[in-house]
């Protein structure tokens, strides 16, 4: 038994980390093959605006299969942190998405802020300001567009954006609640124009419906105090001095936030005592994806790794998992990516577990029916049953399907 348990460990790991062979893009204009640097010329802004776009590994052109896309504020600076907790944490704590990294490296504090300020924090404003509505009009009438032309996408959006992108994302979800479907707000500056923002949604968060809608936000308290480094979340609502304002302003929004039940927005905050701004990105990030997409994770895993588990428990338990993503996406989803498939494929197989490992094969041709590798895998289970007539026919398939000559060479050697 302790053989076996080994044997589903180093299963799990080398097909949930496993790749499939992304394609590259016809509009492709640099970088690898399931990553494109683009831009277009934005009429609203008057200027062309640069974002890059990444593909989920399983990411086929040639396939019907589409997927829920991260638009990342500042994404080029913050492209990092978003791939390290997407290649972290995907199959299980969230989907396969596209990435988008929109770049806010000219015209950012303009673009992003609310409104037209002179001064701001006691100083005088060296830079324009208050075209946040001209660039969500950029978001909504040109970018989104043209990623949806050109990739292949679903409606299912979530924005994420940092200090005064956070301040941008919760006035979209404020005032556009219906451009994305989940929002991450990271040290978002709340306190913008004498708060201006933090009044605007107090009077939406309590008259408002925000039903289906999801809002993380996250407050780095390593330094909440500019000068007093007494000041604590314990006793930071009593400050009233200009150096806490900031902190104060998420605060007093989560708070608030929190309390309207009524408008059944998803909300949640965090407060990370070690993080400074400049660090709170990357675990801010990780929390917010994996609280908004509580619901995709799987339903008593245990059960799934469970040799005792029937045939007939496994399949309620994929269709009560397929029945919680349409609710949640708002389409048809299959109840695993193809991986896991796969992944409980081969361990039953390992196991002596026949009939279950023909389930979750089965099930991957039936939700991935392009995929040459679904078919190579049911191709191995017959060849497990000693049944060369069929692996032969499913190996046909995958060479059909890909042309790739590991699958002929495989087909060669059955045939023999």
């Amino acid at each position: 038994m302790k053989e076996i348990t080994r044997y589903i460990v180093l299963i799990a790991l080398i097909l949930f980390n496993s790749v499939a062979s992304a394609q590259s893009n016809a509009n492709e204009l640099a970088q690898n093959s399931n990553e494109i640097i683009d831009s277009i010329y934005s009429k609203s802004l008057h200027s062309y605006q640069q974002f890059w776009v990444k593909y989920p590994d399983n990411y086929n052109p040639k396939s019907k299969i589409k997927y829920p896309v991260v638009y990342l504020l500042d994404g080029f600076s913050l492209k990092s942190n978003l791939e390290i907790v997407y290649d972290n944490y995907w199959g299980h704590y969230m989907p396969h998405m596209i990435l988008v990294g929109i770049s806010n490296r000219t015209n950012r504090t303009r673009d992003l802020t609310i409104s037209k300020v002179e001064s701001n924090r006691g100083a005088p404003m060296q830079t324009d300001s208050g075209g946040a509505e001209t660039f969500v009009a950029f978001i909504e009438e040109e970018l989104i567009p043209h990623i949806n032309k050109m990739h292949r996408t679903t409606n299912y959006r979530t924005l994420i954006g940092h200090s005064y992108a956070g301040l941008f994302t919760i006035h979209t979800l404020i005032h556009h609640p219906h451009l994305f479907t989940n929002y991450i707000a990271i040290d978002p500056s709340i306190e913008w124009d004498n708060q201006k923002l933090l009044k605007e949604a107090k009077s939406k968060l309590k008259s408002n419906s925000f039903d289906g809608k999801g809002l993380f936000v996250a407050l780095a308290a390593e330094q909440l105090h500019m000068q007093n480094a007494s000041v604590t979340m314990d006793n930071i609502m009593e400050d009233t001095s200009e150096y806490s304002l900031f902190a104060r302003s998420i605060v007093e929004f989560s708070q608030f936030a929190n309390s309207q039940k009524q408008n059944k927005l998803n909300f949640s905050w965090k407060v990370y005592p070690e993080d400074l701004h400049g660090t709170v990105p990357l675990p801010a990030m990780r929390d917010g994806l994996i609280e908004l997409f509580k619901w995709y994770q799987f339903k008593a895993p245990q059960t799934y790794n469970n040799p005792e588990s029937s045939v007939e428990l496994l399949q309620t338990l994929l269709d009560n998992q397929e029945k919680i993503y349409a609710k949640n996406f708002g389409y048809k989803v299959p109840p695993m990516i193809e991986e896991l498939f796969n992944g409980y494929g081969y361990m039953n197989l390992q196991m002596g577990q026949p009939e279950k490992a023909y389930l979750f094969f089965n099930k991957a041709i039936s939700y991935y029916p392009e995929s040459a590798n679904a078919y190579d895998a049911m191709a191995d289970y017959y060849i497990d049953q000693k049944d060369k007539i069929k692996a032969i026919e499913f190996v046909e398939k995958a060479f059909a399907i890909s042309g790739n000559s590991y699958y002929k060479e495989k087909l060669d050697a059955l045939k023999k």
